[in-house]
């Protein structure tokens, strides 16, 4: 206690002292509005949403991690760092053949699932840092992995709005595990391609009308128009249906107001992970009075699903530019001749 009084003192005395802010904003690193970090008298500073951190410089690069979700393991994979992971969740999830192979040689072992996590197998795989969504949920389980001096990181790059906000948490991952320049590298990579496909399409004067997402029971959740979504069918050069909303999240309406405002659109993509219009249509019978079903063409993202896995929440998580492509091949097939889709599956 009277060391973090002492600590308390002294930050106080150097601010009096300088009069001035702690850092500048360009001292930091800025992943997004989200994400950043910067270093700091031996330690890592990282601002992750509603989280703050201080790691010791000296305890990185991480050697072994765990992670919670498998969205995170696109992340690694991309970097060549699946023989950093000793334990994940819920792997019948994970596409990697890489991480699937080390999980069945038990290089990588199963810490339990989003029901419940197994907390004595995390502790006692002893992991550097455990990775994860924020889930409100299991806060006694973080805290209890805390107390047992596991650094508990959340990156909840499943809320970032631009897709190359969310290829830029390579960054990251790449200071944490120590392969910074790998890490600048793959991004740079994956930005000049996402870039000049964006600037590919720019000039195109016809802008296909495009809906996204399905039906769950009754309501349609449509993406705002500052959405992941939205911004992927902008840059591809399409003309979103719900363009004009504000919202960054998904949006609840009904299969009427849907109806109404997808009258023009003939490209439906992200339509769940049905095999068939036939599978479409038995999940809702309503979607046969919609034009874009009856003479349009309709995508799912089901390319690489492999069992319960599915790659584009994995490694197209990172890889924006690749995500990209595919909607420009959907939405403007002439403009890349001869490329097959890597993640959407048009539905038959």
């Amino acid at each position: 206690m009277k060391a973090k009084i002492f600590q308390i003192i002294a930050l106080f005395f150097l601010f009096s002292c300088t009069g001035k802010p702690e850092t500048k904003l360009e001292d930091w690193t800025q992943i997004s509005e989200l994400l950043k970090y910067r270093e700091d008298s031996g330690d890592l500073i990282l601002h992750s949403g509603a989280s703050a951190y201080r790691l010791p410089l000296a305890e990185l690069p991480f050697k072994k991690v765990v992670l919670l979700n498998a969205s995170l393991v696109g992340y690694f994979t991309e970097l060549g760092l699946e023989d950093r992971i000793i334990g994940i969740s819920s792997p019948e999830y994970i596409y990697s053949p890489r991480v699937q192979a080390l999980i069945n040689n038990r290089s990588i072992l199963n810490v339990g699932n989003e029901q419940k996590y197994n907390v004595e197998k995390i502790i006692a795989l002893k992991p550097d840092a455990v990775f994860t969504n924020r889930i409100a949920t299991f806060s006694s389980t973080y805290d209890l992995l805390e107390k047992n001096g596991i650094p508990v990181i959340f990156l909840d790059e499943y809320l970032e709005k631009e897709p190359l906000s969310r290829s830029r948490y390579l960054l990251l991952i790449g200071k944490l595990m120590g392969m910074e320049r790998k890490a600048a590298g793959k991004f740079m990579d994956i930005k000049k391609t996402y870039d000049s496909l964006a600037l590919l399409v720019s000039g195109e004067k016809t802008r296909p009308v495009v809906l996204a997402n399905e039906m769950y029971g009754s309501q349609w959740y449509l993406p705002g128009g500052q959405s992941m979504t939205a911004h992927f069918i902008r840059d591809a050069g399409g003309s979103y249906i719900n363009t004009g909303s504000k919202g960054a999240g998904a949006e609840v309406r009904s299969f009427e107001e849907v109806f109404s405002k997808s009258q023009n659109a003939r490209i439906w993509v992200n339509a769940g992970n049905h095999q068939s219009r036939g599978d479409l249509l038995q999940a809702n019978p309503n979607y046969s009075k919609m034009e874009v079903f009856r003479s349009g063409k309709i995508y799912t993202v089901t390319q690489k699903e492999r069992g319960r896995s599915n790659d584009y929440f994995e490694s197209g998580v990172v890889r924006a530019d690749l995500v990209l492509k595919d909607y420009i091949m959907i939405f403007h097939p002439d403009l890349l001749p001869g490329y097959n889709l890597t993640y959407l599956k048009e539905l038959k």
